[in-house]
């Protein structure tokens, strides 16, 4: 599982100029799953990221988690973070999950996230989606449960 994790003040998604997620200060979370994710992976991945400690702290530090400032996240699937760029120049994304199992995991990560209390919007999986955002800071952080557990 990959993750894209940037550090918003805002973020929405649309789906055919239909407004389906929005949120005020959080994260904005691209997520890529791979079919050798199973949900311990995404547990994992979901607890590493609401604890993530990217927001400042009244030292201006960056000390605090999502959860810790009270902000929300906004989840849109990216099956494009396993592109293969290795050959050529059309990126083969023969390592992205199949569908119906990558819907899955993205359906369990939104809900792990909710069940922890994180206010969660999120996009629709397979669509073409519009995501607009304004990053803060910038902060963008990438995590890879191949290289986390």
């Amino acid at each position: 599982m990959r993750a894209v994790v940037q550090r918003v003040v805002n973020a929405q998604v649309t789906v055919d100029g239909q407004l389906i997620g929005k949120i005020d200060s959080g994260l904005l979370i691209y997520l890529g799953v791979q079919d050798s994710d199973d949900e311990s992976i995404c547990r994992k991945m979901a607890d590493k990221i609401r604890r993530l400690r990217i927001f400042r702290d009244e030292n201006d530090k960056m000390n605090l988690s999502v959860q810790d400032a009270g902000g929300s996240a906004l989840v849109v699937s990216q099956f494009t973070l396993y592109a293969d760029l290795h050959k050529g120049n059309r990126p083969s994304f023969d390592r992205a999950g199949k569908p119906d199992h990558a819907d899955y995991l993205y359906e369990k990560f939104i809900e792990m996230m909710k069940q922890e209390g994180i206010h969660t919007e999120h996009g629709q999986f397979g669509a073409d989606m519009m995501v607009s955002y304004t990053n803060a800071g910038p902060v963008t952080v990438i995590a890879d449960s191949d290289e986390l557990f």
